[in-house]
Parts: C-alpha cells; sequence; structure tokens
C-alpha cells in the first residue's frame, strides 16, 4: 500500500494539469488530498502495531526497492499529507496556472517517497527531484532576481548532491549495500576512521539541506525572494527543510551518532546566528525564513544532547515549527498584499486592519515562542529537560532571542494602519486556514503529551511542577525580551544589523564555506 501514496500525490498532478483551468477539478483533487490524508492518518495508526513494509518488485532481501514506514516516518507522511491540503485549500482561489498545481503535487509525491524508502540511492534521486521542483517554483513568476536566486539555489544543491554522491560510493564500497538498515549492520563491524570519509560527506550535504552554519545565509534569502509565493515558501520553511532533519536522524542512527558532539555544537551556533541574522532584517519572509534556522538549530542541539526526553522534545518541535510557521508565511502573504509592502517597519496597526489575519498571526507567534499551554511551550519544555550547567543557559538565551524576534515581529498589531489601506474581499479559503492553523497550535499545546504518543508512539509525562518552573522562566524571558526590544530595538535595530542584513555569499563563498564544513566535520568524525 506504501507505493500509492507516492503515486496518488502524481495522479493528482497529472489532473491537475490537464483540468486545472476548471475550478471544479481543483475542488475535485482536493478532495483527492483529503483522501489522501485520511489514508496517512491510517497508516499512522498501523504504524503503531508495527512497521509498514512494502517490497516493490517482490524482490527478497535488500536487493529491490523497500518502502518502509515507522512511527517517525508515518508521521512525517501525515504532516505532509496535511500540509499540502492545507496549501490546495489556501491557492484554491488564486489564478494559479496548471504547472504550478502540477509541480506542488510533484513535490509532495517526491516528499513522501523520501521519508518512505530506506534506500541511500533511492534517498539521493528523490532529493535531486524536490530539489528540481522547488527551483521551478521559486522561478515560477520569471523574474530576473528570480532566476538568479534560483540558478544559485540550484547551483549549492549539485554541489552537495556530488558530494552525497561521492560518500554514497564510498560507502557501498566498504559495506556492499544501499539499504540503511543492511548498511548499519555492516557498518558496525567497520572501524570508525574508515567510516569518517563517506559519513563526512554524506552529512555535509545534509547540513547543507538543513541550512546549518555556516551555510545558513543562502536558504532564507532564496526563501523570501520577490516573486517566490507564499504557499512556497511555507512547503519550504514548514516541510522542506524539515526534509533534511529527517535524513540527519535516519543517517546519524546509520552511523550510530557518529560526531553527535560536533553537531551539538553547530546546532547551537547555527540557533544564535539565525536569531541575530533575524534581528537585522525589516522583510518580514527574511524575519520567518532566519527564524527558521534558529528553529532548526535549536532541533538539531535537541537531537543531539543524549537525553531521550530532549530526542521526543526535538522531534514535536519539528511538527510545532511547521504549524507555526505554514500560518505565519501564509498569513505574512496576506499582509504583504493588503499593505502593498513587506518591510515591517512599514506595517502598523494589523488588528485594525484585518481581525483575522491579526488573530491568526497571533495564535502562531505564540505557538512559536513557547507561550505556557501552546505546542512550543511542550515541546521546549521536553528538549530542554535534557540540558544541564552551560547547555541549559545557552538554550534559555535561544528562547529569549526568539521572544525578542517575535516581540518586534508583533509590533505590526499595533498603532494605526496607514491611510489608504483597503481591505480586500473576503476569502474564506485563506482565512479559514490560517485561522485553523493559528488554532492548532494551541491545540498541541493543551494536549501535547497525547499527540506526541499519537504521532510518534513516544510516552512522556510533563511534571506539573517543573512545567510551572519552565513557564516563569518564559515570563521573565519575555519581560526581557520587551525591555531590550523598547530600549535598542523600537526605534531601529542593533549596531551591525545593516552589515548583516548585507550579508549574502556568492556562489565561490558557498562552495569555500561547504569545504570548511567538510573539513571540520571529517577531522570530528575521524577523531
Amino acid at each position: 500500500m506504501l507505493t500509492f501514496f507516492v503515486i496518488i500525490p502524481v495522479l493528482i498532478a497529472v489532473f491537475l494539469f490537464v483540468f486545472s483551468s476548471v475550478k471544479a477539478a481543483r475542488i475535485i483533487a482536493i478532495g483527492f488530498q483529503t483522501a489522501l490524508t485520511a489514508f496517512a492518518f491510517y497508516l499512522l495508526l498501523l504504524s503503531r502495531g508495527a512497521e509498514v513494509i512494502t517490497l516493490v518488485g517482490d524482490y527478497a532481501g535488500v536487493l529491490g526497492i523497500i518502502l518502509r514506514a515507522d512511527s517517525l516516518a508515518a508521521a512525517f507522511v501525515f504532516l505532509t499529507a496535511f500540509i499540502f491540503l492545507v496549501i490546495a485549500v489556501y491557492t484554491l482561489h488564486e489564478n494559479n496556472s496548471r504547472l504550478f498545481w502540477f509541480l506542488l503535487f510533484i513535490l509532495e509525491g517526491a516528499l513522501i517517497g523520501l521519508f518512505l524508502t530506506r534506500d541511500f540511492f533511492n534517498t539521493f534521486v528523490l532529493v535531486e527531484v524536490s530539489t528540481v521542483v522547488v527551483v521551478i517554483l521559486l522561478m515560477y513568476d520569471r523574474e530576473r532576481r528570480n532566476m538568479a536566486a534560483g540558478m544559485k539555489f540550484l547551483m549549492v544543491n549539485i554541489v552537495v548532491m556530488q558530494l552525497y554522491l561521492f560518500g554514497l560510493g564510498y560507502l557501498y564500497m566498504l559495506t556492499g549495500a544501499l539499504d540503511m538498515d543492511a548498511v548499519a549492520h555492516a557498518a558496525g563491524q567497520i572501524d570508525r576512521p574508515a567510516l569518517a570519509l563517506p559519513y563526512a560527506l554524506i552529512m555535509t550535504s545534509i547540513a547543507a539541506k538543513c541550512s546549518l552554519l555556516p551555510l545558513l545565509t543562502w536558504l532564507p534569502k532564496v526563501n523570501a525572494m520577490p516573486g517566490a509565493r507564499s504557499p512556497i515558501a511555507a512547503i519550504m520553511s514548514g516541510l522542506h527543510a524539515k526534509s533534511g532533519v529527517y535524513l540527519f536522524m535516519r543517517f546519524q542512527a546509520v552511523f550510530d551518532d557518529m560526531a553527535a558532539e560536533f553537531f551539538l555544537v553547530i546546532g547551537i551556533l547555527t540557533a544564535i546566528a539565525g536569531i541575530l541574522l533575524a534581528l537585522a532584517q525589516t522583510d518580514m519572509r527574511l524575519i520567518l525564513a532566519y527564524s527558521t534556522v534558529a528553529q532548526i538549530g535549536l532541533i538539531i542541539t535537541g537531537l543531539t544532547i543524549g537525553y531521550d526526553y530532549s530526542y521526543k522534545g526535538a522531534l514535536f518541535h519539528i511538527v510545532n515549527h511547521a504549524v507555526c510557521k505554514a500560518a505565519l508565511f501564509l498569513g505574512a502573504g496576506m499582509i504583504a498584499r493588503l499593505y502593498k509592502t513587506r518591510n515591517i517597519t512599514q506595517i502598523r496597526g494589523l488588528y485594525r486592519a484585518d481581525r483575522t489575519v491579526a488573530i491568526a498571526t497571533a495564535l502562531a507567534i505564540f505557538g512559536i515562542m513557547g507561550v505556557p499551554l501552546w505546542g512550543g511551550s511542550i515541546s521546549k519544555y521536553l528538549l530542554s529537560s535534557g540540558a544541564e550547567g552551560a547547555l541549559e543557559w545557552v538554550i534559555i538565551l535561544i528562547n529569549l532571542g526568539t521572544i525578542l524576534v517575535f516581540v518586534r515581529y508583533a509590533a505590526i498589531f499595533f498603532g494605526r494602519p496607514p491611510k489608504g489601506i483597503v481591505k480586500p474581499p473576503a476569502d474564506w479559503c485563506k482565512s479559514g486556514v490560517i485561522l485553523g492553523l493559528g488554532g492548532l497550535c494551541l491545540v498541541l499545546g493543551l494536549f501535547g503529551e497525547q499527540a506526541i504518543a499519537f504521532l510518534f508512539n513516544y510516552q512522556v509525562h510533563v511534571e506539573a511542577l517543573s512545567y510551572l518552573q519552565k513557564a516563569g522562566i518564559f515570563l521573565l524571558s519575555l519581560g526581557a525580551g520587551v525591555l531590550i526590544y523598547r530600549c535598542f530595538l523600537v526605534k531601529g535595530t542593533f549596531p551591525g544589523a545593516l552589515k548583516l542584513r548585507r550579508l549574502d555569499l556568492r556562489f565561490s563563498g558557498l562552495c569555500v564555506s561547504i569545504g570548511v564544513f567538510f573539513a571540520l566535520l571529517l577531522i570530528a568524525a575521524g577523531l
């Protein structure tokens, strides 16, 4: 049955390419996507009992293509189907061409296949397919800046995936297998220094997919291109970047958490750098994009702390972040359309101009900040539970930075809207989607333990006293964030912000960054 999760989005894409000019065809496609989401829900239930396996072609062992859905893969498949359903409903009334709808669902099929495969080479193929589709979607409006940024995105991906391919070939030479489980078994019999080179080659490409330091500057710039549609930005932030995190988890398990301390440090540095870069921006999408980089750094930190609850908290934070950022990016698209700008210094009085968008945005901001009772508070509570000493203070500092970013972002709610703002006719598809996503941010907090048990088949317990202590730390951090904003950021940005805002590595600089990261990882893996 797992093959249908890859085939159905492709069939929907072909159907829409032929009939998308008819509004009824889009509604039918949304119906099929709803059914796919329901089947993904059913798969999630099945995976709780045992891993679901499909042998494509009925080849025995690891000779053929094997699709596997454990609780982790099933959770990502369900999240993907749900986000694409949301995007399809949001864009129902937009005047998009057949190509846009075709590419949208082809991308969904590639991502679902990426989550279900356990083969190193199939992973390479699916990553390449999704990259090409994303590049075309980013360059969809054919603006000159879009073409240049899209080509830069493609060229960087070609470079990092060549590293992946070299690492894959070396790994196959050592183990004689491409299936992840078979490679993990064979790698257990090989000395660690011998695995350092293929590991460093493969994980450098995965780090680039996650936009980790020092590779974090290029992906947000692409995500915020002037012609890039808000739904595509939401997919890139909510899902496409998370596919890199998913591969990080899978490959780290194959290599028995090699160089975990290295990625712990890189995750912390990425989170801090992402926050500083987000604070330096004035473009709404760039703020949200760099904030995504910071949250990915926090997730990588949680995955590599080495504590069970921290790992589970990082997994849950992936879901919370995907939902919150989808709401924020889609809401930002509506705000930019209303105010005719994406510069937050020119956007004021959102609550008076459009209360629906303001309420949905506020709910999503509460979720990403980790306001008590929201989903982000549960995931951050679990994620930080394994941190002790200096690491605990570092995570508190990262959370303070996130609060400060969104305190600054929330300034758009207050004041009076500029003259001439005319609210467009209500589009209940768009309004319903962002309100639903905003409300889901709260639901994931109120039923956090149940959500983690359902999505990942993990049992966690949130202790009331410990959670209240974390809530107290959040309130103190919120007060500090508001104070810092009013003292230093209300009339501008911090010293050096302009240089950070202009930071944009050229292709040659990105290649150098990739080489430096590879060298450092190779040293860390060989120790």
